[in-house]
């Protein structure tokens, strides 16, 4: 029974520091709040912690949602950063000729694309 309690209290524990992290980092990111109203919150998390931490989510809930949103609208999914596929060599290898006579990449890296579309290991081949 002693095991259940003690696995129960580190379940609360780490769930209570993740919420004061949670806080503290939505504070920070908040531009409408002045540093006395922040410092004053930083400092009522240290003497009151459980209190301030639910006072703070059930009064300021609403923005923490509206800012977690806000910070990810910005970040594009994880597809858009796969390569395309490439059609064929010939034009991987014209795409990257356009790229060096651009003065975009040097000779060298024209070479290691030239070499990697034709499926070759070695620079040299």
């Amino acid at each position: 029974m002693d095991l259940i309690w003690w696995l129960l209290w580190i379940f609360w524990f780490t769930a209570y520091i993740y919420v004061v992290i949670v806080v503290i980092t939505d504070l920070f990111r908040d531009e409408n709040l002045s540093g006395w109203f922040k410092a004053l919150w930083i400092i009522a998390l240290v003497f009151v912690p459980f209190l301030t931490a639910l006072i703070y989510v059930i009064a300021r809930g609403k923005g923490m949602a509206e800012r977690a949103r806000e910070r990810y609208a910005g970040v594009p999914e994880a597809d858009d950063y796969r390569p395309s596929a490439s059609v064929s060599p010939a034009e991987d290898i014209a795409k990257a000729k356009a790229l060096l006579d651009a003065g975009t990449i040097t000779q060298g890296e024209f070479d290691a694309l030239k070499s990697k579309a034709l499926g070759n290991q070695y620079f040299g081949a």
